[in-house]
């Protein structure tokens, strides 16, 4: 059962939202392991104007906060790759003050749904988002132009639903971008050393691989060999909620 306001939007399962009142009426789409629709409720919510609504933000974004506590330095630049609604981008600056948040995405309306949210949140400590692709070659100019070395770069949620075509261009990028010492976290579901974590995740890789035979869950230890090869080394593999990981990489 799907949601008449549910749709995908660059490439994120994402709500829109009508105003009701004071209030947002949303439609969420629960999914198993936050992925695959199984049934549809109706809440109402308050959501800014042009503000977009990802059901999975609200269930794993305190889990990843508690990993960015450890491994982000206090102070510094964060870009994040394909923010999608900018719920997550809100919720860590206002939580971690000391931080500036880069939020990016190539989709017009996800870049409108950022803004909206961090205007909502009041959360000064981020940036208007760039219109970035990482699958174009050399997308990281425009980033080194407007900011030189960034401390950490954040990617939720992505790799098993885009091409390899675009992960290659992505990793060279993020390591030219990366100050000495700064880091690269990837958050969502892989494999490890050939196999699915969880039922749950090889039936989600079935269900990716019918939609676009380029998709899928990603097997780590190529991840980890294609980002060593530009010098990022695999430093933390941290087990998340709903069979997911966090795999931190430092550039040495």
């Amino acid at each position: 059962m799907r949601c008449p306001n549910h749709r995908l939007v660059g490439r994120r399962s994402v709500l829109s939202c009508r105003p009701s009142g004071n209030m947002m009426e949303v439609k969420l789409v629960f999914q198993i392991r936050d992925r695959l629709p199984v049934q549809v409720l109706c809440m109402s919510a308050p959501l800014p104007p042009g503000a977009q609504h990802a059901p999975a933000t609200m269930r794993n974004r305190a889990p990843i906060l508690e990993v960015l506590r450890t491994v982000l330095p206090e102070h510094g630049l964060v870009l994040e790759i394909a923010s999608g609604t900018g719920e997550h981008a809100s919720f860590f600056a206002q939580a971690l003050p000391g931080l500036v948040w880069q939020p990016s995405d190539p989709d017009a309306d996800c870049r409108a749904s950022i803004t909206a949210h961090a205007g909502a949140a009041g959360a000064g400590n981020v940036l208007p988002a760039l219109d970035l692709d990482v699958s174009v070659p050399q997308w990281q100019r425009d980033v080194a132009e407007r900011h030189g070395p960034v401390d950490a770069a954040l990617c939720i949620n992505l790799v098993h639903i885009t091409a390899w075509t675009t992960i290659d261009p992505m990793m060279t990028g993020v390591a030219e971008l990366l100050a000495d010492g700064g880091c690269l976290l990837l958050y969502g579901p892989f494999r490890i050393e050939g196999r699915h974590t969880a039922p749950s995740n090889a039936a989600f890789d079935t269900a990716l691989r019918t939609q676009n035979p380029s998709w899928g869950v990603r097997n780590l230890e190529d991840l980890t060999d294609a980002a060593a090869s530009r010098g990022l080394i695999r430093e933390q593999v941290i087990a998340m909620p709903a069979n997911n990981q966090m795999v931190v990489y430092r550039k040495r």
